[in-house]
């Protein structure tokens, strides 16, 4: 059960978060009333991700977040954010925080932004070993409309990335928010013309219907990487018929609160570049090395909690927590699990879904599960 450190100033607004927490049960929350209470508890016990406010009294949380970075810098923290601290959020996420939630939409996006954080940092451990060596690499991808494959192409990527030792893992996993934003907007809003409302949570019989109707079906995104230990530069373009960025630069509040331009303000703060060509069909992502501040030397302060990636055997389904990413070798489909009193149902973006008993034994050859 994955960790989390809540850190607010207002009770009241802690109880609302604990609630949410609570009730997807598969959360062990810890709780402190500022920034200097947080570093407290990170002295005694490791936690998985710190959920922090930005406005606080005293130390707030951009200044946790530095603390943070310096002692912890694989710990990820996500940001809550009020209408009044757009631009204090902005220049977090630019300091090194995975990701934001608006608080007016805590209760739609807080699981999911957690889920997708943890899971990034948990296949940014997988595999590195392999690939350590690597000193360039350049790959090109046609993806057809394939949802269920930008998951295991955003894993790839943070592999890669460690291989070349680009950043540090906080590094990678903002790079990946990035990409994985990058590759849903063209798909999604750029080969299939889905508005904002169709936009697929749950399947929709309007995706159902444009991955399969021409002219939406016969579009295919085009993905070139290519990496080296300076840099990552990756273009990301549709066959769609393009959209206005105009607004690329837009740090208002009315447009960060907006949930349909979110993964476009994540992709603009985690990139040290973001272009866009003149029809709007194409972006490219850089992401330079990183210039890292010296460590603070802090006895107390404990490394963030590491769950193996893969757990010793014998591993039943039940032995999953709602949240972990499970990948199918032969389809090539990355999963979502959730578990329920009578079974875990892996689901992934395109809509299919399948269910295993709590005590079937997971088929290591095939699935690769990445545990939270």
């Amino acid at each position: 059960m994955p960790k989390v450190l809540l850190v607010d100033d207002s009770a009241v607004e802690r109880r609302l978060v604990e609630g949410l927490l609570h009730r997807s049960g598969d959360w062990q929350v810890v709780s402190a009333a500022s920034a200097e209470e947080a570093l407290e508890r990170l002295a005694e016990s490791p936690v998985d991700v710190v959920l922090t406010d930005l406005r606080m009294p005293g130390m707030d949380g951009l200044e946790l977040l530095q603390r943070i970075r310096q002692q912890m810098a694989a710990l990820p923290v996500v940001l809550m954010t009020a209408e009044g601290s757009e631009k204090l959020a902005v220049e977090a996420l630019r300091l090194g925080a995975a990701s934001y939630v608006p608080k007016p939409q805590l209760s739609t996006l807080l699981i999911e932004v957690l889920e997708d954080v943890l899971g990034l940092v948990r296949a940014d451990r997988a595999h590195n070993d392999l690939i350590e060596c690597m000193e360039r690499n350049e790959v090109s991808f046609v993806l057809g409309p394939s949802p269920e494959l930008i998951g295991p192409l955003v894993d790839l990527v943070q592999q890669m990335t460690a291989g070349v030792g680009l950043c540090d893992a906080t590094g990678r996993v903002r790079l990946a928010m990035a990409l994985e934003q990058a590759l849903l907007n063209a798909l999604f809003r750029g080969n299939l013309e889905l508005r904002p409302e169709q936009l697929p949570r749950d399947d929709t019989d309007v995706f159902q219907q444009r991955r399969t109707q021409p002219p939406y079906c016969e579009r295919r995104l085009h993905v070139d990487i290519a990496l080296t230990s300076d840099e990552a530069r990756i273009v990301v373009r549709d066959e769609g018929p393009g959209f206005d960025t105009s607004g690329a630069q837009d740090t208002s509040t009315e447009y960060m609160q907006r949930e349909t331009e979110r993964g476009l303000v994540l992709m603009r703060s985690f990139v040290d570049e973001l272009q866009f060509n003149e029809r709007g069909n194409q972006v490219t992502l850089v992401k330079r090395r990183e210039v890292r501040a010296p460590a603070v030397e802090s006895p107390a302060a404990p490394q963030a909690a590491v769950a193996p990636s893969e757990p010793a055997a014998p591993v039943v389904w039940g032995d999953l927590t709602t949240g972990s990413r499970v990948t199918d070798s032969i389809s090539g489909r990355t999963y979502r699990a959730v578990r329920a009193a009578e079974g875990v149902t892996l689901s992934a973006p395109a809509g299919d879904s399948l269910t295993f008993g709590l005590d079937e034994s997971i088929d290591k050859s095939r699935y690769r599960v990445y545990m939270l």
